[in-house]
């Protein structure tokens, strides 16, 4: 594992090199790194700017060269749209580097933890400045752009009906979903950075505690009904407490049909 002195030595490594691509005109820090690394597991994350679209996929190729040079451990590409893509890279003392590349007319901002290292026309600051504005203008800044409730309800149906065909498998994705649906709504309650949000060990502490007794203790019909009504306890009670997600009577009505009596009392 590498220490702080030596994830400073690589951080300012490549930020030399890349800033020193003609394709480059500015690099924006993100995430934890940007007001200080959690602890010495936290990633460093970078958005690099070009100055034209064309760019972006020249530049991709300058920075698997960059890391290259280091001889990483694994260089990981993707593409998530025609001109923006990612750079994962792991070096062999377990740094790791996620870098998006992103043409300047494209640069969003996601969360308030974001800070310019390198700007060459002063063109990515305004865009920045521009976007976060608009970023803290937004009544709701995390929006999960579906309806929680809804897909909550729907996986529980789901999962019920594949323990009835005893497809335990199954049921387990399920289940895994019911958990997750549950995080994004306890997240957003704390008011939490939702985008790539991992620290939950940060939630409220009576909420971890129920959220741990969620998991079957054994891979049977048994277990993961029980624990899917453990789940479903606390997603309704984290739901009461939200501002932006709530559940009809109907939807309700049919997470019910999935809940025995017993269960369905507490909830009530």
């Amino acid at each position: 594992m590498y220490s702080t002195e030596e994830r400073n030595v690589y951080f300012n490594k490549v930020i030399q090199e890349i800033e020193s691509s003609q394709f480059v005109e500015g690099i924006v820090q993100i995430g934890s790194g940007v007001i200080g690394y959690k602890d010495e597991f936290s990633d460093i994350d970078l958005m690099v700017a070009t100055s034209q679209i064309e760019q972006a996929e020249k530049t991709r190729d300058v920075l698997r060269e960059i890391f290259s040079s280091f001889h990483p451990s694994y260089i990981k590409e993707k593409q998530f749209s025609k001109d923006i893509f990612l750079v994962i890279a792991i070096l062999q003392n377990g740094l790791e580097f996620n870098v998006s590349i992103v043409p300047r007319e494209f640069l969003s901002v996601k969360s308030p933890l974001w800070k310019i290292i390198v700007d060459k026309t002063g063109s990515v600051t305004e865009k920045m400045n521009h976007e976060h504005e608009n970023f803290m203008k937004k009544p709701i800044k995390y929006n999960v752009g579906f309806d929680v409730a809804f897909e909550f309800v729907y996986c529980a149906l789901s999962l019920e009906k594949e323990l009835k065909r005893n497809n335990v498998i199954y049921a387990l994705k399920m289940l895994e979903e019911m958990r997750d649906f549950t995080l994004i709504v306890q997240a957003l309650n704390e008011d939490k950075k939702l985008h790539q949000f991992k620290a939950y060990e940060s939630l409220n502490p009576a909420f971890i505690q129920e959220y741990l007794l969620t998991f079957p203790s054994e891979a049977t019909v048994e277990s993961v009904r029980e624990s899917a009504e453990r789940v479903k306890i606390l997603f309704v009670n984290s739901l009461k407490q939200s501002t932006m997600f709530s559940m009809d009577d109907k939807l309700e009505q049919l997470l019910y049909q999935s809940t025995n009596k017993a269960t369905c009392k507490t909830l009530g």
